[in-house]
């Protein structure tokens, strides 16, 4: 279920940690509200903010190292074939039936549909959704949930610890000596901010991709993936409206056999 945590990706993840827990630390060592209320003995906040930092560490990790739902066998056409019934695929024109018995060109498995394979990751992937440098790992169908729930944990964390560092700048008659006093948390402020941005953006587009039930690729390669480039632009086989797309992603925790529903849609429309 999870990757080698010494594998690929070792550096930026140790990056990834270094980075957190020494911007916390120096939300700490600075004059900020966070370190008033730890010298106050008031220390719920203060140890909120740490275990929040260290639930989102865990949760980076677990999205590093799990498994996106890697296809490692050659077990697609059983899974085609329960999915789908003779009776469905004969009702299905011929161009629209074949172009799903492909095998990947790389790895020489049969891809169920929505799969993708990874250049990087070198295996392919149910339901791929993106390669994701930050975890240098594939987001796809068994951690797509938990990387939205990470990003989701990240920006309260990043929010909050920019507030804090907002509350740490004192007052200095020059900007030399502000610069002197207040140098080292405006930085961790910028990069707090910047990296806020960024997060945001992140969980936004991937929760209005989840309400649409597509995917980053799809989204982005649609005229090129031969079960969408057919349809319209504003068609989508998989969307079955906004809420039972958010409750299939969010709740559901079975593998979803995607040619049922396509063929479904499909068969509707014939």
């Amino acid at each position: 279920m999870f990757k080698n945590v010494f594998g690929s990706g070792f550096l930026v993840r140790t990056a990834h940690v270094i980075l957190t827990w020494v911007v916390t630390l120096i939300l700490f060592l600075h004059d900020t509200e966070l370190r008033k209320q730890e010298e106050t003995g008031q220390l719920v906040q203060p140890v909120l903010f740490v275990l929040l930092v260290l639930v989102s560490v865990l949760l980076y990790f677990a999205v590093s190292l799990m498994d996106p739902g890697f296809i490692l066998s050659d077990d697609s056409d059983k899974q085609f074939s329960l999915g789908v019934t003779e009776e469905q695929q004969n009702m299905i024109p011929h161009t629209t039936k074949s172009m799903r018995q492909r095998r990947c060109g790389h790895c020489l498995l049969q891809q169920p549909m929505r799969s993708k394979h990874c250049q990087t990751c070198q295996h392919c992937v149910r339901r791929y959704d993106h390669h994701c440098p930050w975890i240098e790992n594939c987001v796809g169908e068994r951690n797509h949930r938990w990387f939205v729930l990470y990003l989701v944990v990240q920006l309260i964390v990043l929010l909050w610890g920019l507030h804090i560092a907002l509350t740490g700048f004192s007052y200095a008659s020059t900007w030399e000596l502000w610069l002197r006093s207040n140098g080292m948390l405006f930085v961790v402020g910028v990069l707090v901010a910047l990296l806020s941005l960024i997060v945001l953006l992140l969980l936004g587009s991937h929760l209005y991709l989840v309400s649409l039930n597509t995917t980053t690729w799809e989204f982005m390669s649609r005229h090129r993936i031969s079960y969408l480039k057919h349809c319209g632009a504003d068609e989508n086989p998989f969307d079955r409206g906004t809420f039972h797309n958010l409750w299939g992603f969010f709740c559901n925790w079975g593998t979803v056999v995607w040619e049922q529903v396509y063929f479904r849609e499909v068969s509707d429309q014939v």
